[in-house]
């Protein structure tokens, strides 16, 4: 129905499964079961569903098109904006609205969903009755809301796309129609004034800014691809329109101040203003116009009135155009955006509008990334500068210990027969962890689970280079032309960048396997001696005499002894250290303090995506409760180091006080060879430990690169399955135009061989005389074959006698004379 004001055309678009990409996504990139999330999908569907059909002027569609869109906005930060669905929408607007567009792209979703509330609230502005206040007051109310949700489209959510918007949603275009609903929505406003009889300048004011209104909106209509030139007319007329209606109330407003001379020149302006605006009347609807030619009339008359009374009776100056005030602006019109829109996380949860947030229980995928992340971290600090340290001062203080001979020599001049008691407890240690053959066996194992990393791995890069051979012979069999995708080097530089990556992780890991072979091959025979009986341990020490113990001997062992004692008391200590340090970082589980920071951002930001990124403040917060145990690290090597400069004083003292004494020579080299094997074997099993403990790690890293290497390659081979249909039929095409082009060729060189044979070569040939083609004589049927010039024939023997006019009587059927023995349709058809 025709109106004098414009509403927004909603946009269509074919029914499209997000649950299935949402399903998708979940068992594929989450820990989490999607069939947890059933009704959480059959939700999003029913809410597109409805959503997407709401496409009338009704109040329910505002409730059904923003709880789809508060949905759409959380499930935001919870999947990647390209989830996997193909969302396809028809413009509204421009030339192009049967042509659709498909963008994978949540946030052409939105931006689609309140361009269509936007439409809803333009045509329930133009339902409404505005012939009644409180019509009009809803109108303009209606148009505001309109006018601040394309705002919010322009501002918020094109912004965010990361994709080129739709042609009807470019800048210019939004800003015209954001412009267009705010003039409607001041012209609403303007008529409410008119009809409450306001004073004609306050009238004159809102006029006036109504035409600005109009003005920008044609503007930058102008300026756009998509709004047709039927919209820019319109709102052209408009805007003279209504600057026409202002200096019209603004004259009147002069009346009253019997300012009679200004009067007559505003009125002037005025019937200049709707002159200007009767210049589109061929373009504007009868509304418009009968609008436009009301005003002109009652102009007119004001006009011939006050230049009467003037010129007769108050005789005062008419100003020019120039000098005249120009009127003031009463702007009522602004945008507004709705609470729904602007803020939806308040529609949703406890209390909310629309009830509780969808897939509210799934974890983000970047939290699991973030709590990795942490524990990558977690452990790199607590192993590499902690632990590592710690252990490292303990491998120095042995290394100290064994270039000493102790506490062999020690052992051997207190304890000259039997066995030191110390010795005793670590022989019977590796006696119950079975040493030898555990060893043995933790290492068989260890490369167990490094040759089937290395055969993932491998499994993975055959993958590559096969897929890199086929896109090679497919190069080599269309060319490089023809062929035009990127290399596979170039598609999956990542890839390949990881196989340097996790082949340097093997080749290091080899070296430290290779290193740990070596300490188990220099104490193998000592370990096998402590793995055995006492007896062998016995054979295995020798005995010495008992030595005479002067006292200085004895005061210098029984001060070395002290030191060691300290020696064994550090090392305990520091062991309890070490324990208490990884207990404390296996207690430390960040994964609820992420999702208690994960919801907070997702009610704070709920357009923007979770990310790694976000979690660094509460990373370094948290990894802050390990700065006390690296301050440790510091006081236990500077303890260290003063016990070191006691233990070596201590030795030298011992040494020089047993100077010349070789009874117990090699007894302490024995008892030495057993404690440097026992401190070897606690060393392998750390290594042992460290490395099965890299090569779990190492395999899910190698079982990623596997999956991504067949994801690539299943990719790349559908990709090339195209590729050769497009070539087939490229070249299919090409095949019948040059067989078309060959037989064009043919036939040219058999004319022009067959003109060539004709004429003599030494003489010109001459220009074909053109002749007209003698007329061909009529055909005479034969008998019993159906000629179709002589139309449809039934019965009897044929024609044997041709009448003067050519009609002929066949005597089975006395109708058919003066036919020519042709069919009257008006006669049926007879039989007999």
């Amino acid at each position: 129905m025709a109106s004098n004001i414009l509403f927004l055309p909603f946009r269509r678009t074919h029914s499209a499964s997000l649950s299935a990409a949402i399903r998708q996504y979940i068992s594929t990139k989450y820990d989490q079961h999607p069939d947890m999330f059933t009704r959480d999908m059959e939700a999003i569907d029913k809410l597109r569903a409805d959503a997407v059909n709401s496409l009338e002027a009704h109040v329910s569609g505002i409730r059904k098109l923003t709880a789809y869109a508060a949905q759409l906005v959380w499930i935001g930060g919870k999947f990647p904006i390209d989830i996997g669905v193909d969302f396809t929408w028809y413009p509204a607007l421009g030339f192009n609205t049967q042509r659709p567009i498909s963008q994978n792209n949540l946030r052409f979703e939105l931006a689609n969903v309140l361009y269509n509330l936007a439409s809803l609230y333009s045509q329930l502005a133009v339902s409404l009755n505005r012939s009644t206040s409180e019509g009009l007051k809803s109108a303009c109310n209606y148009f505001c809301q309109a006018a601040g949700v394309i705002a919010h489209i322009k501002s918020d959510i094109i912004p965010d796309m990361r994709s080129s918007p739709p042609e009807d949603m470019d800048l210019m275009t939004l800003e015209s129609i954001q412009q267009l609903l705010l003039a409607q929505a001041q012209e609403c406003f303007w008529s409410k004034a008119v009809k409450d009889g306001m004073k004609d300048g306050t009238i004159a004011k809102l006029a006036a800014k109504v035409s600005d209104f109009y003005d920008q909106a044609a503007e930058y209509g102008t300026k756009s691809d998509t709004i047709s030139t039927e919209w820019i007319h319109h709102m052209t007329a408009k805007h003279h329109h209504f600057a026409a209606a202002a200096q019209y109330r603004a004259s009147r407003e002069c009346l009253d101040k019997q300012n009679y001379g200004e009067e007559v020149a505003r009125l002037r302006d005025s019937l200049t203003c709707v002159n200007e605006a009767l210049k589109e009347s061929r373009w504007i609807n009868k509304i418009v116009l009968g609008d436009l030619n009301g005003l002109k009339s009652r102009v007119s008359e004001d006009l011939k009135r006050a230049e009467k009374d003037n010129d007769i009776i108050y005789l005062m100056s008419v100003p020019p155009k120039s000098e005249l005030k120009s009127l003031d602006r009463a702007g009522m019109a602004t945008p507004r955006v709705p609470e729904a829109v602007s803020n939806p996380s308040s529609t949703l949860g406890e209390g909310g509008t629309f009830g509780q947030p969808l897939f509210a229980k799934l974890v983000p995928y970047a939290v699991h990334i973030a709590a990795n992340i942490y524990e990558e971290r977690k452990n790199r600090l607590v192993n590499v500068s902690i632990i590592d340290e710690l252990e490292g001062l303990t491998n120095k203080l042995r290394d100290l210990l064994q270039s000493m001979n102790l506490p062999g020599s020690l052992q051997a001049l207190e304890k000259p027969l039997g066995l030191p008691p110390t010795l005793t407890s670590h022989a019977q240690e590796i006696r119950q962890q079975d040493g030898l053959h555990r060893l043995r066996r933790s290492m068989h194992e260890t490369a167990k689970l490094k040759a089937n990393d290395s055969a993932i791995f491998q499994e993975g890069v055959e993958l590559l280079r096969s897929e890199a051979a086929e896109d090679d012979r497919a190069k080599l069999k269309h060319g490089t032309d023809r062929w035009s995708r990127e290399p596979s080097q170039q598609a999956a530089e990542k890839l390949y960048a990881r196989i340097m990556e996790i082949d340097g992780y093997l080749k290091s890991a080899s070296s430290s396997d290779d290193l740990i072979k070596g300490k188990l091959k220099d104490c193998e025979k000592a370990l096998q001696v402590l793995g055995g009986n006492d007896r062998d341990l016995e054979e295995y020490v020798p005995s010495s005499r008992r030595a005479t113990m002067t006292p200085s001997v004895e005061r210098a062992a029984g001060d070395l002894r002290n030191i060691l004692n300290e020696v064994s008391r550090l090392e305990h200590n520091r062991k309890k250290r070490i324990e208490k340090v990884r207990d404390k970082a296996k207690a430390d589980d960040i994964n609820y303090v992420i999702l208690a920071e994960t919801a907070r951002l997702e009610r704070e930001l709920p357009m923007q995506k979770i990310e790694p990124a976000q979690f660094e403040n509460l990373f370094e917060e948290r990894l802050a409760r390990y700065d006390e145990d690296r301050k440790q690290i510091a006081k236990e090597s500077e303890e260290q180091d003063q016990l070191s400069r006691q233990l070596k004083e201590a030795n030298t003292e011992f040494a020089n006080a047993r100077r010349g004494d070789s009874s117990t020579r090699e007894r302490e080299q024995a008892l030495q060879r057993l404690e440097n094997a026992y401190v070897k074997y606690k060393e392998i099993i750390s290594n042992i430990d460290t490395g099965r403990k890299f090569y779990n790690d190492l395999a899910k890293i190698v079982n990623r690169f596997r999956d991504d290497c067949k994801n690539f390659a299943y990719q790349r081979r559908i990709e090339a399955g195209q590729l050769e249909s497009d070539l087939s039929n490229a070249m299919s095409a090409l095949n019948l135009s040059q067989t078309t082009s060959l037989q064009d060729q043919k036939q040219r060189e058999s004319l022009r061989s067959h003109y060539s044979a004709k004429a003599p070569s030494s003489e010109p040939l001459t220009a074909p005389v053109p002749t007209r083609a003698a007329a061909a004589p009529p055909q005479v049927p034969s008998p019993g074959i159906w000629n179709p010039d002589v139309g449809i024939k039934f019965g009897g023997p044929p024609p044997q006698q041709q009448q003067a006019n050519g009609n002929v009587h066949n005597p089975a059927y006395p109708n058919t004379r003066g036919r020519g023995g042709q069919w009257d349709v008006s006669q049926g058809v007879r039989f007999g």
